[in-house]
């Protein structure tokens, strides 16, 4: 959007009702001042305009082509969210009050809306005459009006809409974010809050992971034991389910489901045993990623043709996941009975076996009018061409799947809950090394993240302002990459989600609240500098809980819980020094000031731990963030003697901890740092010691 510097009145006023603790989280993360607006996912084409449309009046909406009872509240939601957005409704009225009009032109495209053939091509104008929207149909009304949103600034005359020209079309039909609901459970409240955020981003589709080893969550009337047995005491009810259909299509989001078979299947068989391969013991939680189907039984093939064509009712999406990734070929060989079964009909291995399966599948889904999605391993062997293939482990996957013939989806490099930052997985292009031919079959792209370490209250979190990020690699041109001005972005743009009810931020703050009471600021500014390890490193205390028998609960309520993948304090540190080291000395007292207050933190941070002994594993952290603001203080204002000793030891420290979930094989086999957590401001630190500039 185009707020300059930290948030205007709107998100300072917000922060206000959060408390102290997260107002520093905003300021401890300056934005980059910006000449123009900070859009994302940047549009096809934008030019900007001269002058502005303030924003004191009422807003006058005239219609010159389709018009529903839909677009009718696509455009309250607007107002609404527009009034949040620029504080309107309370700015002082500087002269003539005057109204904003809004122009829509929308072809009528009813039909299309939630398919892959949707229309979101829009064009939008904003000069001092008001605003003109054109749009192929509702849904690119819905993307031109999120871009408008992202317009609005606030200057010292007020809230205002910036002029400009945009001329805009997605580069991928499918953009979508993969929420795995099985391992945690997300309330449907959660489940529209993410929805609401993606109609801003411009996303599309909801992939629901519905059903795993942990549980099933969706009520089933043929099959009761579902719920009684394999939900885990939550699940959503099938009112539910067509509630949250019915509110993502409102902002032209398809909900497809997935429901895992053959494997991730232990807690469909422990509800029904008798279709289970080897015989599933609830009490062996390694049973929990490995148990599959028993394919050769034609019971498992009535079995799961009706529930999916139950599940298939309450989606009308036209695809349908049906997993098929990680089956573990044992679980079949292993079984005398399957093993003869196989021989008998000619199967040569599990992956023939498999195919055989996914074809059956495809066949009864097809049935029932849909078109059958499926993790890259169901085309390891030949099955039927329209089957859509989600490409996860890879670019050769996705360049296999395609040159087979099937339509692909996207989802390598994307996985959000290997907490890398954003720029991480901006980097990754959905097509890079793609033919022509293969790039023909690439339908989009879409961002995952599994539970296993992430509950409801951090939900918001982990997804946002991440998400926005990739949404941008999925919908804008594919020259648009450049991860640093993506950064400077990002920022921005969690400010506008924040304001508009997205709860990162607020859900960080209570966390915080929560284990450190007296003073959840100086837990907030130690953790603003640091974040949680990678490569899923963290999994470690999920498999730790997951290897008790019985199984026991686990609780994330730890400071690695709460620190984000991204520190925009740190990234605008560390950006800072750079500009500092080119030849701006004006940037040295707010270098020192953010450097000293991370050092003085330290005190704070023991007082609370000895206070509230949840916090003991933060004092080396702490403890390692005062050393590092010690050496850049000593790199910008030279230190007494031995103070590079004691830098480099900090950095080599650092670097170790860095290193140690760099990459999965180390996150999985080298000793993680105290409380899972990694210093940030590293690379400032290193360039303020290896200048040795004294300015």
């Amino acid at each position: 959007m185009g707020w300059r510097g930290i948030p205007g009145g709107g998100a300072l006023g917000f922060s206000r009702m959060l408390g102290a603790g997260f107002v520093l989280a905003l300021l401890v993360a300056p934005q980059v001042a910006s000449s123009s607006p900070a859009l994302m996912p940047m549009p096809t084409s934008y030019v900007a305009g001269s002058g502005a449309i303030a924003l004191t009046g009422r807003m006058e909406v005239t219609w010159l082509g389709l018009r529903s009872a839909l677009l009718d509240r696509v455009v309250g939601r607007f107002e609404k969210r527009l009034d949040t957005l620029s504080g309107r409704t309370y700015a002082p009225e500087y002269g003539p009050v005057t109204a904003l009009r809004l122009s829509i032109d929308c072809m009528a495209d009813d039909t299309r809306m939630l398919s892959v053939d949707m229309h979101e091509h829009y064009r939008l104008q904003v000069d001092t005459d008001g605003v003109r929207l054109t749009a192929d149909g509702p849904a690119g009304v819905m993307r031109g009006l999120a871009t408008l949103l992202q317009l609005v600034d606030h200057t010292a005359d007020g809230p205002v809409l910036d002029a400009a020209v945009i001329e805009d079309r997605p580069r991928f039909a499918w953009r979508g974010i993969l929420i795995d609901v099985s391992r945690h459970f997300m309330t449907p409240a959660t489940l529209e809050r993410q929805m609401d955020a993606m109609e801003l981003a411009k996303l599309n589709v909801l992939h629901l992971h519905l059903s795993d080893g942990q549980s099933f969550r969706v009520e089933s009337r043929r099959y009761p034991r579902l719920q009684k047995v394999a939900a885990r005491g939550e699940y959503y009810t099938q009112k539910q389910i067509r509630a949250l259909v019915a509110y993502a299509a409102e902002r032209a989001i398809r909900i497809v489901p997935e429901f895992d078979t053959p494997g991730h299947s232990f807690a469909l068989l422990t509800a029904y045993p008798r279709y289970a391969a080897q015989l599933p013991d609830a009490m062996d939680p390694r049973q929990v990623y490995v148990d599959a189907f028993d394919p050769t039984l034609p019971g498992t093939y009535d079995f799961i043709r009706h529930l999916y064509h139950e599940m298939s009712r309450l989606f009308p999406d036209v695809y349908f996941h049906a997993g098929g990734d990680e089956v573990r070929g044992w679980q079949w060989t292993q079984n005398p009975r399957i093993a003869a079964s196989m021989k008998a009909h000619g199967y040569a291995d599990p992956k023939a076996l498999q195919a055989a399966f996914t074809t059956r599948i495809a066949r009864f889904l097809e049935h029932d009018g849909k078109v059958m999605m499926g993790w890259d391993e169901v085309s390891e062997a030949p099955v039927p061409q329209g089957v859509m293939v989600e490409a996860w482990r890879g670019q050769k996957y996705a360049a296999a799947a395609a040159s087979a013939g099937h339509p692909v989806v996207v989802s390598a490099g994307y996985y959000l809950d290997l907490l890398q930052p954003a720029a991480q997985h901006y980097r990754v292009d959905p097509t890079d090394t793609l033919s022509d031919m293969q790039k023909a079959h690439v339908v989009g792209a879409e961002a995952a993240l599994w539970t296993e370490t992430v509950t409801d209250e951090m939900l918001d979190a982990r997804l946002w302002p991440r998400l926005a990020a990739m949404s941008e690699r999925f919908w804008s041109p594919q020259d648009i990459c450049d991860p640093d001005s993506m950064s400077a972005r990002l920022p921005a743009i969690q400010a506008e989600l924040q304001v508009l009810g997205n709860q990162a931020q607020s859900n960080t703050y209570r966390m915080a609240a929560r284990l450190a009471p007296a003073d959840p600021q100086s837990l907030l500014t130690l953790l603003s500098v640091t974040s949680p390890v990678r490569n899923y490193a963290r999994n470690h205390q999920a498999w730790q809980y997951l290897h008790k028998v019985p199984i026991t609960e686990q609780h994330f309520d730890t400071p690695a819980d709460i620190a984000a993948p991204d520190s925009f304090a740190a990234q605008a540190f560390n950006r800072d020094v750079q500009i500092y080291l080119s030849g701006q000395s004006a940037l040295k007292p707010d270098l020192r000031a953010r450097l000293v207050a991370w050092r003085d933190n330290d005190v704070a941070i023991i007082r609370l731990a000895a206070q509230y002994p949840v916090l003991q594993p933060l004092l080396p952290v702490s403890a390692e963030l005062a050393a590092l603001a010690r050496a850049g203080l000593g790199g910008l204002d030279g230190g007494g003697h031995g103070w590079r000793d004691a830098a480099r030891h900090a950095l080599a420290t650092a670097h170790q901890q860095i290193e140690a979930s760099a990459t999965t094989k180390a996150a999985h086999t080298m000793a993680q740092p105290p409380a899972d957590l990694v210093q940030d401001i590293v690379p400032g630190i290193e360039a303020l010691m290896m200048s040795g500039r004294k300015i």
